[in-house]
C-alpha cells in the first residue's frame, strides 16, 4: 500500500469515528433537521446529476 492511500485511509477512519461520536451526542437535534435535509436534497440532486440519466433520442453524448 502506499503512503497517500494509508493517510487517506487513516483520515477517512478518523471522520468516521468523529462523525459517529457527533451524531451520538446530537441525535436530537439531527432528527429535527431531517425534512429540512429531505427537501434539500431534490434540488442539489437536480443540480449535480446534470440528468444522465434521461434518455434524449436528439442528443448525442
Amino acid at each position: 500500500m502506499t503512503v497517500n492511500r494509508t493517510l487517506l485511509l487513516m483520515g477517512a477512519s478518523l471522520a468516521l469515528i468523529l462523525v459517529f461520536y457527533i451524531l451520538r451526542e446530537h441525535w436530537g437535534h439531527v432528527l429535527g433537521y431531517a425534512p429540512y435535509l429531505i427537501l434539500l436534497a431534490c434540488p442539489l440532486m437536480h443540480l449535480f446529476h446534470r440528468h444522465c440519466g434521461h434518455s434524449h433520442k436528439d442528443h448525442q453524448p
